[in-house]
C-alpha cells in the first residue's frame, strides 16, 4: 500500500521513515512530506491508500480527488475537521490517535488552575519590572469545588489529579458513569457550586456555545473558567463581558473559537479578540498536547493504527 504522511508530525522525515521500517519491510511504500502545505494535499495524496495528517480540513473535494484512499490516519484526538459521514459512505476507515495527549492536557489543566489562582503570569511581570512584592494574594485549589464538564479520558484524568490536590470533584456528562470520588450533578448545579469549571467535551453542533452568557451568569463571582478542549465551546464575547463586569473572577484558555491550526504558523487569535483586553486571564497558544512524551506517543499510535489496518 502507498502510505502518505502529508506532514511530518513534528519529527524529521528520517525519524518517521525509521519508525515505519516494519511497514516498509512488508512491502508498503512510505512517503513523508517535510512540511505542512494544505493547498498541496490533493496533489500529495495522489494514488495513496492511506493518508496521515493532523488537523487540516478534509471534505468531499479531497476524498473525490483521492479515489484510491482506504484509510485516513488522524494524528490527533479530534475529528471535527473531517467529513466523517462522507467517509462512512465511501468506506474510508478513519482512525485517530485516541489518548495520546490525555496526560499532557490534564496536567496543563491543573497547571492553569494553579497559575490563575496564584496570579503567576502577573507576578512574573511584577518581578521583571522590578516592582518587588506580589501584586495580589493568591488562593489555593485545595478544598475547592472543581466542576469537570465531560468525563472522557482527559476529564477523568483531570479529576484524578485534582483529587490529589484535595479538591472536591463535581462532574457533568451526557451519560454519568461511576467514578470514585466524583459526584455527578446537572449542568446548572455544577455551574452554581463550582469554584473552578473545566471543559473537556467535544465540539459539535450541540455543544457550540455550551458556555454563554446564561451559563456564565450562573457561576459564582469568585469562580474561574478553564478551557483546554475546543474554543467554540465558549462564546468569546460573552466571556469577555463576564470578565469585564466581574461576573466571574477569571479564565484560563488554551483554545479559541475559529483559531487556525497551530502548524499553519498563524496566531491562535487576532488582535481584535476581546479577551486580550480583559483582566485576570491566562491565554496560551494551544499547547495542551505539546509535550515530548505526547508527541512520541502520537506517532506510535498512528503507526499502530496503520499496522492494524494493513494486517487485517
Amino acid at each position: 500500500m502507498k502510505i502518505v504522511f502529508l506532514e511530518p508530525l513534528g519529527f524529521s522525515v528520517e525519524s518517521i521513515e525509521k519508525a515505519c521500517m516494519d511497514l516498509e519491510k512488508y512491502g508498503h511504500d512510505i512517503i513523508v512530506f517535510p512540511d505542512k502545505r494544505p493547498e498541496l494535499n490533493i496533489e500529495r495524496a495522489e494514488g495513496a491508500d492511506i493518508v496521515v495528517q493532523t488537523d487540516m480540513p478534509m471534505g468531499k473535494d479531497f476524498f473525490n480527488s483521492c479515489p484510491t484512499l482506504k484509510m485516513l490516519a488522524i494524528a490527533i484526538v479530534g475529528l471535527d475537521h473531517v467529513d466523517l459521514d462522507y467517509c462512512e459512505k465511501q468506506g474510508i476507515v478513519v482512525k485517530n490517535a485516541a489518548g495520546y495527549s490525555t496526560e499532557a492536557v490534564a496536567e496543563l489543566t491543573i497547571g492553569m488552575m494553579i497559575g490563575l489562582y496564584r496570579h503567576i503570569v502577573e507576578n512574573d511581570d511584577v518581578t521583571r519590572e522590578c516592582h518587588g512584592s506580589a501584586i495580589l494574594p493568591g488562593r489555593e485549589i485545595s478544598g475547592k469545588n472543581i466542576g469537570i464538564i465531560g468525563t472522557g479520558a482527559i476529564g477523568r484524568r483531570t479529576a484524578e489529579l485534582a483529587r490529589a490536590f484535595g479538591c472536591n470533584i463535581l462532574a457533568w456528562n451526557r451519560k454519568p458513569i461511576d467514578i470514585e470520588g466524583v459526584t455527578f450533578v446537572d449542568k446548572e448545579t455544577l455551574l452554581r457550586e463550582s469554584d473552578i469549571v473545566s471543559l473537556h467535551i467535544a465540539l459539535n453542533e450541540e455543544t457550540r456555545g455550551f458556555i454563554s452568557a446564561k451559563e456564565l451568569g450562573m457561576m459564582k463571582k469568585t469562580a474561574v473558567l478553564i478551557n483546554t478542549a475546543r474554543g467554540g465551546l465558549v462564546n468569546t464575547d460573552d466571556l469577555a463581558e463576564a470578565l469585564k463586569t466581574k461576573k466571574i473572577a477569571g479564565a484560563a484558555l488554551d483554545v479559541y473559537d475559529g483559531e487556525p491550526p497551530l502548524y499553519y504558523g498563524l496566531p491562535p487569535m487576532t488582535n481584535e479578540n476581546p479577551l486580550l483586553s480583559v483582566p485576570n486571564t491566562m491565554l496560551l497558544p494551544h499547547i495542551g498536547f505539546g509535550t515530548v512524551e505526547a508527541k512520541e506517543l502520537r506517532l506510535k499510535l498512528v503507526i499502530e493504527n496503520i499496522e492494524n489496518f494493513v494486517n487485517k
